[in-house]
């Protein structure tokens, strides 16, 4: 069976180009132009939508608050979120991405590289649903992952993670004190030869940290090795964050 893509845009051009080249490679494609539409379709169970590739911006509402509508319902298999957005700067990035997108992509854009972004979410997803195994995370207060319930806590509290980040943390948790650098950490968490921008992975541990520090923890102990990526640390107090 092929997923089900939801396709959220209201620029005509965008929205028939983009539904032309994601049908043409096999997924089964529903179209909205607003967020009314858009709500309709994708609490609609028997379409079982799998995906939506959503536009920030549309004529009746913000595309954040479909996003923190549709991450409120309780769901055993949460529906994978790409943002379409005309914004390129970093705090759309990290709103979008705490607000639970899965990712981020920017206008203008290829068709193609929407298709390869929609491939590389699936997978990650088609992976965390099956209990596939991250590397298991060493021992760490007051940080943890559980790769089989998709449990992360900080300080004993339960921490409301994205795909990615999640994948993120207990990617760091798996080797406390190895620097990851950015592209090992995409080979990882989005998957082999995928291509997103330094900014990105940036904006993303960016959204993580900041949870962290919400649930009472440090929140460097995700340290920043500069020219290089990230680590977990053993000495938050002297790690930087910038």
């Amino acid at each position: 069976m092929t997923a089900r893509i939801l396709l959220v845009e209201d620029e005509p051009a965008i929205l028939e180009s983009l539904a032309y080249v994601l049908s043409r490679d096999g997924f089964t494609v529903a179209t909205a132009k607003n967020a009314a539409e858009a709500s309709a379709l994708a609490g609609d169970a028997e379409r079982g939508v799998e995906l939506v590739v959503l536009d920030l911006m549309l004529p009746d509402g913000s595309g954040f608050d479909l996003i923190r509508r549709w991450r409120g319902v309780a769901t055993n298999r949460p529906m994978p979120i790409i943002v379409l957005s005309s914004r390129d700067a970093e705090a759309d990035r990290v709103a979008a991405l705490e607000s639970g997108a899965d990712d981020y992509v920017t206008k203008p854009f290829s068709p193609r590289e929407i298709v390869a972004r929609v491939r590389a979410v699936l997978r990650r997803s088609a992976s965390a649903n099956s209990g596939a195994a991250l590397a298991p995370s060493k021992p760490l207060p007051p940080l943890t992952t559980d790769a089989r319930t998709r449990r992360a806590e900080a300080s004993g509290r339960a921490l409301d993670l994205t795909r990615v980040e999640f994948d993120l943390l207990a990617t760091l948790l798996g080797s406390p004190g190895r620097v990851f650098t950015r592209a090992e950490l995409i080979d990882r968490v989005w998957g082999d030869g995928f291509r997103i921008t330094d900014r990105t992975i940036d904006s993303h541990v960016k959204a993580l940290r900041k949870k962290i520090g919400e649930a009472g923890a440090e929140p460097s102990w995700i340290e920043t090795v500069r020219g290089v990526g990230y680590r977990l640390t053993d000495d938050p107090t002297s790690a930087e964050t910038t």
